[in-house]
């Protein structure tokens, strides 16, 4: 079974500065939906849009703007896209 998906909701402003969230890259994706494969570990916040990601061993999860998730290293998953997405994020 795959390492769930560990999620903070809506972090506050101190939170992101003192993980330096706004010098992350942002990746961008319209609605859409696709298979992922994490073989790092990845920390991202959502800016804007909504996506399910589920696990193929575990739990889905719903991320909204605000939402601080991160994905274990050799998850696989796939990403549904419902709203246009923008996240910062950061590998390993």
């Amino acid at each position: 079974m795959d390492k769930p998906i560990v999620v903070e909701r809506c972090i506050d402003e101190a939170r992101k500065q003192a993980l330096g969230t706004r010098a992350w890259p942002v990746w961008s994706k319209e609605a859409s939906r696709f298979a992922w494969y994490y073989d790092s570990s990845e920390t991202c916040l959502l800016i804007a849009g909504e996506v399910t990601v589920t696990p193929r061993e575990g739990e889905a999860v719903t991320l909204r703007a605000g939402d601080l998730a991160t994905f274990p290293a050799g998850m696989h998953c796939e990403w549904h896209i419902t709203r246009d997405l923008s996240k910062h994020y950061r590998v390993g």
